[in-house]
Order: C-alpha cells, then sequence, then structure tokens
C-alpha cells in the first residue's frame, strides 16, 4: 500500500524514517509475548520520534513510554504540553490539566511491528498513565494531506483509524483555521509565527526554517512582523483552509470506578470515516 492510498479502518498505519507504511488489520501475526512497554527517558524518545515522525518535529513533553522488542525500541507514545489549557479543560472540565489531563502528542510505531500492535501499545500506555494519576487524554487527528511544492505527498493525513480502534469517544471538529503551508510541505503555526512577531524563545529555530526555504535572514533593527510576512511570501508559503483536527478522548484509571468519576464536556459523536481534501486542492 502506498503514501497515497487512503486510510481506513481496514488498515495500520506504521513509520521509519519519517515515510508512512501499511499492514492490514487483519494481517495478523503480533505475538505480545514479545514485546514489553516501559517509560522512556527524554532523550529515548526525542532522537526515535525525529527519526521517524513525518513532522520532523517534537513536542513539551512530560511522560514518554516506549514498545520495545527485546532491545530494540520499535515505538514511542508522548504525552504532551497543549497549545493552552482549553484543550483539556473543554473536554475533561473536573480534571487538573497537565496533572490528571493531557494530550497524546505523538504516537509512532516501527514498520516491522505487525499489525494490531497498536492497540497493545496503546492501552500499555493508558495503563502506564493511570498509575502516574491520569484520567483524561485528547489527541487530534490531522485529516488533510499536504504536498511539498513538487507534488509529493508529505503528510498523508488521517482520521484517527487508531482511536477509533482503541474504543475512544470522537467529540466533533477542532478549530477551523487557515494553514501557512510552506513549499517543503510543512506548516507554519500560529504559535511559531507568534513566536518571531515577539521574538519570543524558539523564534531563531522558526526563523531558520524560512531561511532553510531561501528566505533572507532577519536582520537587526528590522520589524520582525514585517520580516516574516515578507519570508513567507519570498518562500512562496500557500495559505489554506483547515476545518479543524478531528479530536478523541480516552477516559483512563486504575479501576472502572475511577473511569466513571471523570465528566466529559462534549457528548460524543458518531466516528468519521474519510478524509478533507488535498491541501494542494484547498487553496484560501
Amino acid at each position: 500500500m502506498t503514501l497515497e492510498t487512503p486510510a481506513s479502518t481496514e488498515w495500520c498505519q506504521r513509520w521509519r524514517d519519517g515515510r508512512a507504511s501499511w499492514r492490514h488489520r487483519f494481517e495478523g501475526g503480533f505475538d505480545r509475548s514479545r514485546y514489553e512497554a516501559a517509560p522512556l527517558s527524554e532523550a529515548e524518545a526525542k532522537a526515535y520520534v525525529l527519526r521517524n515522525h513525518y513532522s520532523g518535529s517534537y513536542p513539551a513533553a512530560h511522560a514518554r513510554y516506549g514498545l520495545w522488542r527485546g532491545d530494540q525500541l520499535v515505538g514511542a507514545a508522548v504525552l504532551a504540553v497543549p497549545v493552552n489549557t482549553a484543550v483539556l479543560t473543554g473536554v475533561f472540565p473536573g480534571l487538573v490539566p497537565m496533572e490528571e489531563s493531557t494530550t497524546l502528542g505523538r504516537f509512532v510505531l516501527d514498520d516491522s511491528v505487525e499489525s494490531n500492535g497498536e492497540t497493545f501499545f496503546l492501552g500499555r500506555v493508558w495503563r502506564m498513565a493511570a498509575q502516574e494519576g491520569y484520567r483524561g487524554v485528547v489527541s487530534f487527528a490531522d485529516p488533510m494531506p499536504r504536498r511539498d511544492a513538487a507534488g509529493s505527498l508529505v503528510v498523508p493525513g488521517h482520521f484517527g483509524t487508531i482511536y477509533q480502534a482503541a474504543n475512544s469517544s470522537y467529540l466533533g471538529r477542532g478549530t477551523a483555521r487557515r494553514l501557512c503551508v510552506l513549499p517543503d510541505g510543512t506548516t507554519l503555526n500560529d504559535r511559531s509565527a507568534q513566536k518571531v512577531r515577539r521574538q519570543e524563545r524558539g523564534h531563531d529555530h522558526v526563523e531558520a526554517r524560512l531561511c532553510a526555504l531561501g528566505a533572507t535572514p532577519l536582520q537587526a533593527g528590522e520589524d520582525p512582523t514585517t520580516w516574516l510576512r515578507q519570508a513567507q511570501l519570498h518562500v512562496g508559503a500557500r495559505w489554506v483552509r483547515h476545518a479543524g483536527n478531528h479530536r478523541y478522548c480516552f477516559v483512563i484509571g486504575r479501576s472502572r470506578t475511577e473511569r466513571r468519576q471523570v465528566a466529559l464536556a462534549m457528548a460524543p459523536q458518531p466516528y468519521p470515516k474519510s478524509l478533507d481534501l488535498d491541501a494542494t486542492s484547498a487553496a484560501a
């Protein structure tokens, strides 16, 4: 199955060196006795995610777990800090953000992991996270495929097949927005742009990304807002409409009683089953 093939509930996505591959869910072959899940160090998790996840980025993490086959690390799950606490309180109003609720920032499995390995790993992650006091997890699936300037598919898009298979609750779309898509197919999100405008911590990394694509470096005394706007135009950035990521949540806990005590602020909806338009055909 190629990267361009639309994902469906019949297929399990895998990753290696930033490229996706697929296994049919009925292929089977997963032997849980060969695998073990355990906490990961920050260095181990970051190195694995940066090497294998298509985004090439690593979130601000506060818990990390790995899937091991013998002494080989073949998967990583990262619980991460959201852009703002409303992401969590809007779903779990009764839980303390980042202490009792969190987001699943990255979930990556190596392409050597057999079909259905993701449900095993996710179940083990929730068990370990519950032992650390977490009761609710929010996760997002980006359903919009994105291509680079040459037309190569960079982000395949997914609507949350893994989350659906793991019996999550679907809570509709996140906030609709416009995306700034760079020529390499990655996006420059609002938070990154704000770092440049306000010259906040991390602005140099954002500026380096744009300069690597051909922008002229920001000069001393130059207005950062004006520079950013000109840099985006110079590198050939495109703005596209995005209807919002699909939002899922998991209620976890050490017992059924604990799970029953967690209230949701939103009513679950039917699962989505298709991707959005490709970003190349959704220009604003």
